[in-house]
């Protein structure tokens, strides 16, 4: 196989290591070229990637032919410059935050002023998210299309759904979206089942989408799992309890909690020391600090923060901490991605794809998150058993937000925003969506489009 080359943009991400850890035992890769705009935070994971590739080099080897023969540490290059970065790319992998954690400290304090949630993908957070991202993602995605035609983009950049919609009206199918949430609950309920593996159906949007079968044969094993005392043995069912599940007939996506208990995770939320952003940013600039000033390994230095940062995924709103931290996260989801498509070998993912006829209450274009099947011709949905009756209003209210979103992007019109602000079920406001609109853009430039 030819060598690839991994473009990561985003590449001065706290999380860019547990990519690059994925790729280590794998020979899809042979180099990977990280593109940041912050130079002293690509310099900084730029030392953690080198010390875990000199850590992988001396991992013990049951022979020395088996360590001559284990694939090489893929190559690490590091540059500002968005066209050299691009230029011979075949995988793009995209993983930015425009305005950094400030500005999901922003999103989440503007959205907890008006006492709405403001976590980064839900509500109020999300759609700020999305309006200073959206354009910033489809200038990079036209970028793409001009110097590397021919690369896959896989995104992770949140809003995920929104954003790879965004992409691919330049990108088309060769941006897919991905996210960890799905395969993780599909992992826990295959775990509850006691089965080895399972046919696993579940459809809607990114953190928005339900698993609504586990088939083994012919035959569904939700419904005996749903009735079961080991229902509530998984993350999921503690978390919405098992009347909740009997009564949807189906597992929910661990965001619909965002959804099903609004106004206690409010409270939490308003109550908590600090907010889920502010833990991020005091943390990362701790770690950032540490990488660039001391000599000591980096790697070591910056994996302690990380297993910090897992245990408390969700604590902020009092949704308790993991316990039941696994390793397969969206590192392995993308890994799985580029070997199918670069092996050309069959493999079924849950991805953020374009609908095309999939779940008939949204149109052909809009980016759905279903199971799809990937091989050298990219990602195509399965045939899917659809949105579970409960759903399809909620998923279409939200699609309906997105589509404003990049429709204010585009259009660069403040009324459209409000508008979208509004339409969301967890604002449900037209002064409140005003006053949010009117906050964000006061604290964040890159809305300054907006008028």
């Amino acid at each position: 196989m030819p060598n690839k080359r991994l473009v990561i943009l985003g590449g001065g991400g706290f999380r860019v290591p547990l990519v690059y850890g994925a790729l280590l035992g794998s020979s899809v890769i042979d180099e990977v070229v990280l593109h940041d705009v912050d130079a002293g935070r690509l310099h900084a994971i730029g030392r953690v990637l080198q010390a875990q590739s000199s850590l992988s080099s001396r991992a013990p080897s049951s022979s020395s032919r088996a360590s001559s023969s284990s694939p090489r540490a893929p190559r690490i290059e590091a540059t500002t410059d968005l066209t050299e970065a691009l230029t011979g790319a075949d995988f793009v992998f995209s993983a930015i935050r425009v305005h950094g954690l400030e500005g999901r400290v922003i999103d989440e304090r503007v959205a907890l002023d008006e006492g709405v949630l403001g976590q980064e993908t839900v509500g109020a957070g999300g759609i700020a998210y999305g309006l200073r991202t959206v354009p910033v993602a489809r200038a990079i995605a036209r970028r793409i299309s001009l110097v590397a035609p021919d690369a896959w983009v896989i995104n992770f950049t949140n809003p995920a759904g929104l954003v790879t919609e965004a992409m691919s009206a330049f990108l088309g199918d060769r941006v897919i979206g991905i996210c960890d949430s799905p395969s993780a609950l599909a992992r826990r309920v295959v775990r509850a089942l006691g089965v080895p593996q399972a046919s696993i159906s579940y459809a809607g949007l990114n953190h928005l989408g339900w698993l609504t079968a586990a088939r083994v044969g012919e035959q569904d094993l939700l419904p005996g799992l749903l009735e079961s005392p080991t229902v509530e043995s998984f993350e999921e069912g503690r978390r919405f309890g098992a009347p909740l599940l009997r009564s949807l007939g189906a597992v929910p996506n661990e965001y619909l909690h965002y959804y099903y208990d609004t106004e206690a995770l409010v409270r939490a939320s308003l109550a908590a020391d600090e907010t889920r952003g502010e833990f991020l940013l005091r943390q990362q600039r701790s770690c950032y600090a540490e990488l660039t000033a001391t000599e000591g390994n980096a790697f070591e230095a910056w994996d302690a923060v990380r297993r910090q940062r897992d245990a408390t995924y969700m604590a902020m709103e009092g949704l308790g901490e993991r316990d039941d931290a696994e390793g397969g996260g969206y590192e392995d989801v993308a890994l799985a991605l580029m070997m199918a498509i670069a092996r050309d070998e069959r493999q079924e993912l849950i991805l953020n794809v374009r609908n095309r006829g999939t779940l008939p209450e949204l149109d052909d274009d809009a980016v759905v998150e279903v199971p799809c099947v990937v091989d050298g011709s990219g990602a195509r949905p399965l045939p899917s058993s659809g949105l579970p009756a409960h759903g399809v209003d909620l998923v279409r209210r939200i699609k309906a937000t997105d589509r404003g979103v990049l429709t204010a992007a585009s259009s660069g019109s403040r009324a459209v925003a409000v508008r979208a602000m509004a339409a969301h079920p967890l604002i449900d406001s037209v002064p409140v969506a005003r006053r949010l609109i009117a906050a964000y853009q006061e604290k964040l430039p890159e809305l300054g489009y907006l008028s």
